[in-house]
């Protein structure tokens, strides 16, 4: 595990966990109710502030450069909540910004997308970049998503639904690359 100290911060009685071979960029901030499972990056400049619920990050999933990630805090109409729970093998490209939302496994997330509470998106999907999923939204399997609001686009091709877990492993080696220089 290569991080800096001070990326790493805790909130009140929580700390961040970190998984087994975890790449926390110096310049990134993990802050409290934060899990990253094995394998994962959070690259330069990235904010997970899990300071008013939680956030969990599968294995091999990569946040990367500029991307904020929040959550929304339990109200009386909304006991739970948001938090920000996002699978195994998601790849978040660059300057997206996740609030309060689920995305299972698979899944791509595009440069400077936004993502607001209470969205789910299901296995294998593809935001395109700037797209706008507004609150509530469920975007099922299978489809691409683009615009603002974001509409499904088309299915995916099958060379596309071998990209996730080939991006995601891009971004494990490019990760190790990292923490053995």
């Amino acid at each position: 595990m290569s991080i800096t100290p001070s990326a790493i911060r805790p909130y009140l009685q929580h700390t961040p966990v970190i998984g087994e071979r975890v790449m926390v960029d110096a310049s990134a901030v993990v802050i409290g109710q934060v899990t990253l499972h094995d394998d994962c990056s959070v690259w330069p400049l990235c904010v997970l502030r899990g300071d008013v619920n939680h956030i969990v990050v599968g294995a091999r999933s990569n946040v990367q450069d500029g991307t904020v990630i929040h959550v929304s805090r339990p109200k009386p109409n909304l006991p739970n909540g948001w938090p920000t729970l996002i699978g195994d093998d998601v790849t978040i490209a660059h300057k997206v910004m996740l609030h309060g939302c689920t995305i299972e496994d698979r899944v791509l997330v595009g440069m400077g997308a936004i993502v607001m509470d209470g969205v789910h998106i299901e296995s294998e999907v593809i935001v395109a970049a700037g797209a706008l999923v507004p609150p509530g939204k469920h975007l099922v399997s299978g489809f691409v998503y683009s615009g603002s609001p974001a509409v499904q686009s088309r299915p995916l091709r099958e060379e596309e639904k071998q990209m996730f877990t080939k991006q995601a492993a891009n971004y494990v080696a490019l990760k190790e690359q990292y923490l053995n220089s």
